[in-house]
């Protein structure tokens, strides 16, 4: 067998590599991973979450997303939008998310950002971006961190005025968001999406 193909997990269900290493990852890959996300509010929280993953490891972030939730106000842009200095301040005190200053700041100015669009522009503009199905990875070294479509993205988010969104961000939420299906091509999961 080739390293980095499909591979079968305690209940003999075929699955990406990255997915079996704990449960959280497991439950995360078969039911969340590559499915179409949409909403403003929905596709906030998961680009947020993605800048806060930025040089850490999805584990991390995955099982401290209700931390976040929590933190955030349910990543309403919204409500993130009002957060002032004290809430800033609270933010980097609490150990239930990631503290890190500059990713703390960029998820409300984001949302500040956000709240000048008008309903629904966030969604479009990121499957704006969707490119044309391609052949499914046979293995994990065929899974690109960075194609032209997310490039475009993080640019065209840059350009309106959103922060933490480069190109492997702006990539990571493709995958995740379901803008594209980097599912392994023995995965049990690539078809069910």
């Amino acid at each position: 067998m080739t390293a980095g193909t499909a591979l079968a997990g305690p209940d003999g269900v075929l699955r990406c590599p990255w997915a079996l290493s704990t449960a959280d990852y497991v439950t995360y890959h078969d039911e969340e991973w590559g499915r179409p996300v949409h909403g403003d509010d929905a596709l906030f929280e998961r680009l947020s979450l993605e800048a806060f993953q930025s040089g850490l490891s999805w584990i991390t972030i995955l099982r401290r997303r209700e931390g976040f939730r929590t933190a955030f106000g349910g990543f309403k842009i919204a409500t993130v939008a009002t957060f002032t200095d004290t809430d800033q301040a609270r933010l980097l005190t609490d150990e239930g998310i990631i503290r890190n200053r500059a990713k703390i700041e960029a998820t409300i100015s984001n949302a500040r950002v956000l709240t000048d669009w008008p309903a629904g522009d966030l969604d479009e503009l990121i499957w704006s971006h969707a490119p044309k199905p391609r052949k499914a990875p046979q293995t994990l070294a065929d899974v690109p961190a960075v194609t032209p479509e997310s490039t475009a993205l993080s640019k065209a988010l840059k350009k309106r005025g959103l922060k933490f969104v480069g190109p492997t961000t702006a990539y990571a939420l493709m995958q995740a968001c379901g803008l594209v299906n980097d599912h392994l091509e023995r995965c049990g999961a690539r078809t069910v999406l």
